[in-house]
């Protein structure tokens, strides 16, 4: 059973001032309920369907105690279209954003990306290619939304994400001697140049790109060839697909 308060805290949450000021976020079906619980990440409250209480899962129970509720109760309070056996609460993780991030390793920068499912999707790509920071402007869409949480597929479980003044923090970098990496129209063919094993690459918001005052900092600047050289085609790619792309030609050079 789930009272009207439990209700109404997990609907608050699909408000970004109320997951600040309850430090909370709402995680939604097995997958990634269970790639949070392996994490060890630990739940204020779940909220459980008696399929979801099967024989593999319950290692996971141990770590919580658990509202069992029917499947009317998760559909009143999920926020997603189709509810899947079960929703959590977990606390807003913490991080330390240290000022040399990139000086040893590849990460990620976002600058204003602003539609939840590319943000998930970007944090789904850092996980796959072993990119375990990623560096936010304080414009870019918040990742514990609940559509971005969801389209990470508990990649959020191994990703950090730090929200910060991304300018001053690239300022930082440059003076450490950390390249700077983002992708242009009028870069260098990303195939062709030289890609350092460490650095930051910044991906900019689907509509404007990079912004203006971001781009005085990128040092090495990329372009993402369309084939054939010359060919008239699409515009520009989706921002997740072009981050996919250049990550994956540094992991291949390093």
């Amino acid at each position: 059973m789930i009272s009207k308060k439990q209700a109404k805290l997990v609907h608050s949450l699909e408000v970004g001032k109320y997951r600040r000021r309850e430090r909370l976020f709402v995680a939604e079906g097995p997958k990634l309920v269970g790639e949070l619980l392996t994490a060890k990440f630990s739940p204020k409250a779940i909220f459980a369907t008696p399929d979801w209480q099967t024989e593999s899962n319950k290692e996971l129970n141990k770590q919580s105690s658990i509202n069992i509720i029917s499947n009317n109760e998760l559909r009143s309070i999920s926020l997603q279209r189709t509810p899947n056996q079960v929703l959590a609460l977990f606390p807003l993780p913490e991080y330390t954003l240290p000022s040399d991030l990139g000086r040893t390793n590849i990460v990620l920068a976002l600058d204003g990306i602003q539609d939840p499912g590319n943000m998930g999707t970007i944090c789904r790509i850092a996980d796959w290619f072993g990119i375990e920071d990623i560096i936010c402007s304080h414009e870019t869409v918040d990742i514990f939304n609940p559509k971005s949480i969801q389209a990470t597929m508990g990649a959020i479980a191994r990703i950090k994400i730090h929200y910060c003044d991304l300018e001053n923090y690239l300022s930082t970098a440059r003076n450490l001697g950390i390249p700077v990496y983002g992708p242009f129209l009028e870069g260098n063919n990303i195939y062709d140049t030289q890609l350092s094993t460490n650095g930051i690459v910044v991906m900019g918001n689907e509509g404007n790109g990079i912004s203006a005052s971001i781009s005085n900092l990128i040092s090495n600047r990329l372009l993402i060839p369309n084939y054939p050289a010359g060919r008239i085609t699409t515009e520009s790619l989706n921002v997740a697909v072009a981050t996919a792309i250049t990550v994956a030609e540094f992991r291949r050079r390093g």
